[in-house]
């Protein structure tokens, strides 16, 4: 009997804590402070990224390979959440009709100009620079002209093109060979008229892959991208072949004053200026772009790279981008690429 009073017992207070609520769970304690903050990567499958500002926006571009796309956003650190408009797509036979690589946008004289490489079918030795011009506002809206094959100066090989607005004149610099048989890319410049027409008669080499960390893979100066600051010509460059993870950014740096079509006034760090990785998320750093926040207090660096080894120059490289600061000297100060995980406050104004 006691036995059965002991069983009817238990039988009893299990019933009850059944019947009892599970306690709310405590919600993990974390140190970090994620308010006003964003984590890279921005967008992935996005190489060579582009941003340019203008009246509110953000436009942003990448390539895809085969279209020309524009990304509208008054936050960067939101990129993700703006959805694509494509602008043009090429014929489908040509000389730009394949391999739609590295566009830029310019807004010029009143007009946007986009400037892209691309080949004829697929055959990497006929690539050449295009140029795109539309008269709207908006470069999402309104009618894109073709402007057709910006005759560069011995019409070589050529990607990665850039332009340059400076002391009244037009520049443009790009990547490119010795000549059509492949090699070593060099950095060209050139000086234009207009956004679509070349004035110079010669196109003048600013750099060529000179030290061991611009030759891994082979011998790379490709991604020219000008910054100027005070009194300062800045041309970032990608240097090393994209397919490592070696792939890092290097600079060139001239007076505002001096003839920017002179060689000699141009003088080359020795070192890299960014990467050439850093592990963490962030290998094969490089094709950048730049920007300033609208308030003019914070500078950004943007910029592409694979979250793991050995990913290569495909459509794992993501869209990246953090603040940096400038030196005593004037120049840039890019320090180190944040790791994928790490917590960046979002620019001002966002």
């Amino acid at each position: 009997m006691k036995n059965y009073l002991f069983i009817l017992l238990a039988l009893v207070i299990a019933c009850q804590s059944a019947d009892k609520p599970n306690p709310t769970p405590t919600p993990p304690v974390t140190s970090v402070d994620t308010v006003g903050k964003f984590q890279n990567p921005l967008l992935t499958a996005a190489p060579d990224p582009w941003v340019t500002y203008k009246d509110g926006f953000y436009y942003v571009m990448h390539t895809t390979g085969n279209d020309l796309r524009i990304y509208k956003t008054a936050a960067m650190s939101r990129l993700g959440s703006a959805r694509p408009v494509t602008v043009w797509t090429p014929p489908t036979t040509g000389p730009n009709s394949r391999d739609i690589w590295a566009p830029e946008l310019h807004f010029v004289n009143g007009k946007w100009y986009i400037y892209y490489a691309a080949d004829n079918n697929g055959n990497d030795a006929t690539h050449r620079m295009f140029v795109l011009e539309n008269e709207s506002a908006d470069p999402t809206q309104g009618t894109w002209v073709d402007r057709g094959q910006l005759n560069l100066p011995e019409n070589r090989w050529a990607i990665d093109g850039t332009l340059l607005q400076q002391n009244g004149q037009l520049y443009f610099a790009w990547s490119g060979w010795q000549t059509d048989q492949g090699g070593s890319q060099h950095i060209y410049m050139a000086k234009l008229s207009n956004p679509y027409t070349v004035e110079s008669t010669a196109r003048i080499r600013l750099s060529s892959p000179d030290y061991a960390w611009e030759k891994n893979g082979f011998g790379v100066n490709e991604g020219p991208e000008f910054l100027v600051h005070n009194n300062k010509v800045f041309l970032i460059y990608s240097a090393s072949f994209c397919g490592t993870d070696l792939y890092a950014l290097g600079q060139l740096s001239a007076d505002t004053s001096a003839d920017l079509l002179n060689p000699a006034s141009w003088t080359k760090s020795a070192t890299p200026v960014f990467g050439p990785n850093g592990g963490n998320g962030t290998f094969g750093v490089g094709h950048n772009s730049f920007f300033t926040t609208p308030d003019g207090k914070e500078n950004w660096l943007v910029y592409h790279a694979n979250a793991a080894s050995g990913q290569g120059c495909g459509n794992n490289r993501s869209i990246r981008m953090q603040p940096f600061t400038w030196k005593a000297d004037g120049s840039p100060d890019f320090g180190s690429a944040a790791p994928i995980a790490q917590w960046i406050k979002r620019p001002g104004g966002e």
